[in-house]
């Protein structure tokens, strides 16, 4: 049912890359930034922060992510040299369409009274090359003027000061040579999504953000690296990938996208290995591993989870499905359809949007947050062997929120890295990192097993929504197959995405595809034949 949405960096040696093109750094305020996304809000902020410093902080991440460098400029103690600053920190680093994301302010004392302090997260997309993530802090203060942002460089990043700025390092890459899992040679030729996702065939531009010296240009230290690796000693890249899945995913890519942008991943339940990445267009932007997206009602599958597990609901429990419910705004499902008298099991497989904000009372407000990095590894980073964005869950800041972030919408932010991991998690019990290039070493993530009873649970929901519910498009695909369909609002005229997370014996999968009518219409028959390949000619390894 319809939901309201709101470069490569090998874990091995590094040498230094010669400047093939330089571009200099001090932050490009391109007018036709846009909100990505939906609203910006901020996680819930302490009750001794002042909620205007708090407000003031927001609008300035909101403005300055909008574009509005003049609006984000009016709300700092120094208008003229924050706008100038502003315009001027990412020249060079083809920087567009920002993500800036709040976090919980803390009230801060001091000689001119009570202030605040407001982190956040940026997460800056350079180029085609990936995306620039980090964070800082804003300090807010009590001026004649009201509430007003404390203008300093490092507010806008870290390593931003008076003797410091920063300047883009580009070259293209020499032709990669790289093997599958059972150590094959891939091509670009063959498999041309992995052309943007590990650098196949040479000429794939890499490189990185430096911090300089302003006035001698020294490189002092390097603020994010782009792009792929030459393998160890000159070897071939080692990959988890299986040929003939990545193959058959590129094919149902390009049968069924109609030009539209998308992303797939699949990974193999037992360990997490990534078996295939595709994007479209093939060779594009990895959106596969770095988009950001609203998971749409796929985030269901942990919300279930989190209930499930906490007994707050059984599959069997009434929980209604009405055409509409107001929580600060109007929450309604696809055609504004309706399931009087509905089970829960009835509301998963339908996607009942209304139902699941109506059980937003039995969860506490950090619930998903903490559920989600306990048991499904959603919040520490994630080390692939390629450059990846993680996934986000953050504490509503509103019941308006945390409503729509239930069924995947308000700020949380997934793609189908994220979600192929999510699905293969749920249906075994057990979090394995994602890992597509061998020998990456990953920072450990602590979780924990999801119940057993809570895996049969989701296991028998996915099977029936493929059966019986949304996820029919995938019913006449051999085996056991169980699925969960997801479609998230752009904007409120604008185009949906649609979204699919699917499992069979052995492989977990999930597709997104951008400008679509629905989950099953659009992701659907790229899953079903992927997975019917996959059926009728083995397993992935």
């Amino acid at each position: 049912m319809t939901t309201h949405r709101a470069g490569v960096g090998r874990a091995r040696r590094r040498r230094r890359w010669p400047a093939v093109v330089v571009t200099g750094v001090l932050v490009a305020g391109a007018a036709g930034w846009a909100v990505v996304y939906g609203p910006l809000a901020g996680e819930e902020a302490p009750r001794s922060a002042d909620p205007g410093a708090v407000r003031t902080a927001r609008a300035f991440l909101s403005s300055w992510e909008a574009g509005d460098l003049a609006a984000a400029a009016r709300l700092t103690d120094s208008p003229a040299k924050a706008e100038e600053t502003l315009r001027s920190f990412t020249a060079g680093l083809e920087i567009a369409k920002p993500v800036l994301t709040p976090g919980a302010a803390r009230r801060v004392d001091g000689a001119a009274g009570a202030g605040a302090r407001v982190p956040y997260r940026a997460r800056m997309p350079v180029a085609e090359l990936g995306t620039w993530s980090y964070g800082s802090e804003l300090a807010v203060a009590r001026t004649d003027a009201g509430w007003r942002v404390r203008w300093e460089l490092p507010l806008i990043h870290p390593e931003l000061n008076a003797e410091q700025r920063f300047k883009l390092v580009e070259e293209e890459s020499a032709e990669l040579a790289a093997v599958d899992r059972d150590g094959k040679a891939i091509s670009a030729a063959e498999h041309p999504s992995l052309v943007s996702v590990l650098g196949l065939g040479g000429g794939k531009r890499r490189g990185e953000v430096q911090v300089v010296d302003r006035i001698t240009g020294e490189t002092r230290a390097t603020a994010v690296r782009f792009g792929p690796d030459p393998g160890e000693g000159g070897g071939p890249l080692r990959t988890t990938i299986d040929a003939r899945t990545q193959a058959a995913a590129e094919k149902a890519l390009a049968r069924h996208l109609d030009g539209r942008n998308a992303g797939l991943v699949a990974v193999r339940i037992d360990s997490g290995e990534v078996v295939a990445v595709a994007n479209g267009p093939a060779g594009g932007f990895n959106r596969a591993f770095q988009g950001t997206y609203a998971p749409g009602s796929t985030w269901k599958v942990v919300t279930s989870a989190a209930l499930l597990a906490k007994g707050a609901v059984t599959p069997e429990s009434r929980v209604d499905c009405p055409k509409y419910l107001t929580v600060g705004k109007q929450f309604h499902n696809v055609e504004t359809s309706e399931i009087p008298g509905a089970s829960f099991r009835q509301d998963f497989i339908h996607s009942c949007n209304t139902a699941f904000v109506a059980l937003r009372g039995r969860l506490a407000n950090d619930e998903m947050t903490v559920f989600a990095k306990e048991h499904f590894g959603i919040g520490p980073e994630w080390k692939t062997g390629v450059g990846s964005v993680d996934a986000e869950v953050p504490v509503p800041a509103s019941e308006t929120e945390k409503a729509a972030a239930l069924f995947g919408q308000g700020r949380l932010r997934t793609n189908p890295l994220a979600m192929a991991s999510v699905t293969a998690t749920a249906v075994s019990g057990t979090f394995h990192q994602p890992l597509l290039v061998k020998g990456t070493e990953q920072p450990a993530v602590a979780t924990k097993p999801l119940p057993s009873g809570v895996v049969k649970q989701l296991r028998s929901l996915m099977r029936d929504t493929v059966t019986d519910g949304s996820a029919k498009v995938l019913a006449g695909v051999p085996g056991e197959v169980g699925a969960k369909t997801g479609t998230a609002e752009v904007t409120e005229d604008g185009n949906n995405n649609g979204w699919l997370v699917a499992y069979d014996d052995e492989i977990a999968v999930a597709c997104v595809v951008e400008g679509a009518e629905s989950g099953s219409g659009s992701a659907g028959p790229v899953l079903r034949d992927l997975l019917a390949e996959r059926a009728g000619g083995g397993g992935a390894g």
